[in-house]
């Protein structure tokens, strides 16, 4: 018995060294933890259960018969955070380059197909080279039964990816599935062709970081939701996101006890909105002022940033925010920010996280490149999202709700359940000086006329009242206490119980 006892050490000695001790200290050299280091910073102390330790690849072609390393370049395996149940799979660069083996794959599904069965979130920590050339289309294979895994798991268990090192080629659908990216600066590149290819076939010259860093994906491509410095501030991150969402979509938002009160009055929110209706306010003030001890976890921060979208709570239980951003193109809603919003929005609803929006918004950007890029369909996926979204809706217009854009943020009419207005919200078809322009066209050559008929326009439609007595405001609250309202709504919601009619899947207009 102690000679098989000694064999398991040696083998699981092998296993835990992977690509050895000099591919090791290459990966330190470059910043990166191990794939094994990695799990220990992410998952709570002594909890990792590894699985498939031992699994090799079956490939004897081109020397490989020569090259068996036990578990294959992957790490996978259920651990906890705070608690909280996760499967996670970490790829290990240091054995063939974190290159996908159809063993690979075998062990990656396996942790999939669990998670799924018993209702946890699942972890992707990426490090790959790709597909093992190696092995032909038997990787190929392996790809394509990971995508099947997160397509099944989609809207079952919330799946995360955090790219920790290179992700090219056909690896970077799967994360592309996922739920959330996170990347690492200047470690982490994810494209589907790489710089050499892209000289070859457009003659741009182009480095991996322009071309697929952290900083471009998380400002021009919007694939990535948040970049971070360094290997052990995206795991730690990664952590405190966990606690914010539900394991599965059987689960309500996780609730944590929180002394912020709620009653708790912010008196600076009465002066927030500007007098000069063309000034902007930062947003998130309104936020961190709302939200349990201010502490709000932004997706997406360098991108769209017209809409501002992330978790937070409210009274120690997990919300979903959006929120249009005066600061940036004056809130307006355009390709970028209705792609951005209408994703988040149906991340909330599969996993029963209520929504809170927060309005002041002066309609879509207009432009010939906006409609030339397809506003009209990509606006209407944050319209769709919303409508059909059955998750506990609240809304609270601050200032401007123009147009169309004023339906799309989740107002009555698509079946927002409690809508509140400050007294300084506008709700109209459009600004008091364009429509006067367009009902008083014959005046618009008289300055004095046109001034009076916009005062007129302006008390009648620059208030929330209007709205108000046809039922689409349900009540117009005093600043300071907004906290106290929304919670409040958020509470007597919490029961909520509605169902869209039955449908294999719906057609949102992709």
């Amino acid at each position: 018995m102690s000679d098989i006892i000694r064999q398991l050490e040696v083998k699981r000695e092998a296993a835990r060294q992977g690509g050895g001790q000099r591919r090791i200290d290459s990966q330190h050299a470059k910043g990166k933890l191990t794939a094994r280091e990695r799990i220990d910073v992410f998952l709570d102390e002594g909890s990792f259960e590894e699985w498939d330790m031992f699994v090799e690849h079956d490939i004897n072609d081109f020397g490989m018969a020569d090259q068996k390393i036990p578990g294959d370049g992957v790490v996978t395996g259920h651990g906890t955070v705070n608690g909280k149940l996760v499967f996670v799979f970490s790829q290990d660069f240091t054995v063939f380059g974190g290159s996908l083996s159809a063993a690979h794959a075998r062990k990656i599904c396996k942790v999939m197909d669990q998670a799924m069965k018993v209702g946890a979130p699942v972890i992707g920590l990426n490090d790959s080279g790709g597909a093992r050339i190696q092995e032909g289309v038997a990787s190929l294979a392996g790809y394509a039964d990971v995508f099947q895994r997160n397509v099944l798991a989609s809207g079952v268990i919330p799946q995360v990816s955090l790219i920790m090192g290179p992700c090219a080629g056909g690896a970077v659908y799967s994360p592309a599935m996922t739920d959330f990216i996170f990347m690492v600066k200047d470690s982490s590149y994810m494209f589907v062709t790489g710089p050499d290819v892209v000289k070859t076939v457009t003659h741009e010259e182009v480095s991996q970081e322009e071309l697929g860093g952290a900083a471009t994906h998380t400002t021009k491509s919007g694939v990535a939701d948040l970049a971070f410095e360094n290997d052990v501030e995206a795991l730690l991150e990664l952590r405190r996101f966990i606690d914010l969402i539900p394991s599965s979509n059987r689960e309500k938002p996780p609730v944590l006890p929180t002394e912020d009160p709620v009653d708790r009055a912010e008196q600076s929110l009465d002066t927030l909105v500007p007098a000069n209706p063309n000034k902007p306010y930062d947003m998130k003030e309104l936020i961190e002022k709302v939200v349990d001890e201010g502490d709000f976890f932004e997706l997406q921060p360098d991108y769209a940033g017209n809409i501002v979208i992330g978790l937070a709570r409210m009274e120690g239980s997990t919300v979903g925010i959006v929120a249009n951003q005066p600061m940036v193109l004056a809130g307006c809603l355009d390709i970028a920010s209705s792609r951005k919003a209408a994703r988040f929005v149906r991340f909330c609803d599969c996993f029963n996280i209520p929504i809170l929006t927060f309005v002041d918004v002066p309609g879509f950007l207009p432009g010939t490149s906006q409609e030339y890029g397809g506003i009209i369909k990509h606006g209407a996926k944050l319209l769709f999202a919303y409508a059909e979204a059955t998750v506990p809706k609240v809304t609270l217009i601050t200032r401007k709700a123009y147009g169309g854009a004023y339906d799309v943020m989740s107002s009555k009419h698509l079946r927002g359940d409690v809508n509140y207005a400050w007294p300084s919200a506008e709700i109209a078809v459009m600004g008091s000086k364009g429509a006067v322009e367009i009902i008083f066209r014959a005046d618009i050559g008289d300055p004095d006329k046109i001034a009076q008929r916009t005062e007129e326009y302006q008390s009648k439609f620059a208030n929330p009242f209007v709205a108000g007595s046809l039922g689409f405001i349900d009540d117009v609250i005093l600043p300071r206490n907004t906290r106290r309202r929304l919670c409040r709504a958020l509470r007597m919601l919490r029961n909520k119980q509605l169902e869209n009619p039955w449908k294999k899947h719906d057609n949102i207009p992709l």
